[in-house]
């Protein structure tokens, strides 16, 4: 996979604008924190890669992020304001896609679906809403299966569609928890090219992922292991000592192509 995250055509942020904002915040469920003391600025145009085992803080703190869970301590600010208040401006990608199996929706009902918060639930479709949700499906690949239900499609063409719909929104900030979950090698060269383009727009990416190759090509990273193991650019964050707290028993290596491969043996899988 090309690392294209951090190319030269990519915004970096040099206006200056936070998108992103926390402050000893501490995040978690019933009052019990998963993660303390967490303190960042995402810029404009940057991309964010949370990458930790599972239970480790990712989707805890992403969720945090979009408003669906509050801050437990500290300060979050979200495109300016309180999580939850500038829901225009935001996409998120949870790990669960429930409606494309509990109704018998086409792929393109499915991205429609990203034009929601523009025109309200009931609200008309307009001609700028038509060629945004088809430009989505384009660039994720999946404009020949527009008619085909959803329940019908394998998980990586199903992970597609819901990654056109997150573009459809038109962020500013996307919120994606494992967004290459399912997805083959050419989906997820796909994903890294759409990625690439969004931030080159000035739109700001956090993500959760298990994929070292894909959070190196990533401004900023975040090791989570119930705690902030590091965070900081990738040559400084994604060294044998720190993924080491953060996996366990590690071993790092370089594969084909350079790429980097994470073994854990305590845990028998490969990142």
């Amino acid at each position: 996979m090309n690392s294209v995250l951090n190319s030269p055509a990519a915004v970096t942020g040099s206006d200056g604008a936070i998108h992103l904002c926390a402050e000893r915040l501490s995040v978690g469920y019933d009052g019990k924190a998963v993660v303390q003391d967490i303190t960042l600025d995402l810029k404009r145009g940057q991309a964010l890669a949370l990458v930790g085992m599972n239970g480790s803080g990712k989707s805890t703190l992403l969720k945090t992020v979009v408003g669906l869970l509050a801050p437990l301590a500290g300060r979050l600010e979200v495109m300016g304001a309180a999580p939850g208040r500038t829901p225009q401006r935001i996409a998120y990608l949870s790990q669960f896609h429930a409606s494309g199996f509990v109704l018998p929706l086409r792929a393109v009902d499915v991205v429609q679906m990203g034009r929601f918060t523009a025109r309200g639930l009931l609200g008309r479709m307009h001609s700028e809403d038509s060629d945004i949700v088809a430009d989505a499906m384009r660039r994720m690949g999946i404009e020949k299966m527009a008619q085909m239900p959803v329940r019908s499609l394998s998980g990586g063409q199903q992970q597609r569609v819901y990654l056109a719909q997150t573009l459809a929104r038109r962020a500013d900030l996307l919120v994606l928890d494992e967004p290459t979950a399912s997805l083959d090698a050419a989906g997820k060269e796909i994903y890294m090219q759409v990625i690439a383009g969004e931030l080159a727009r000035g739109v700001s990416v956090a993500a959760a992922t298990h994929d070292i190759n894909e959070a190196s090509s990533c401004d900023l990273v975040m090791l989570l292991a119930h705690r902030v193991i590091a965070l900081g650019p990738p040559r400084d964050t994604i060294t044998p000592e720190a993924l080491l707290e953060t996996f366990g028993i590690v071993l790092m290596s370089r594969g084909e192509q350079g790429r980097l491969a994470v073994v854990s043996r305590e845990h028998e899988h490969d990142e």
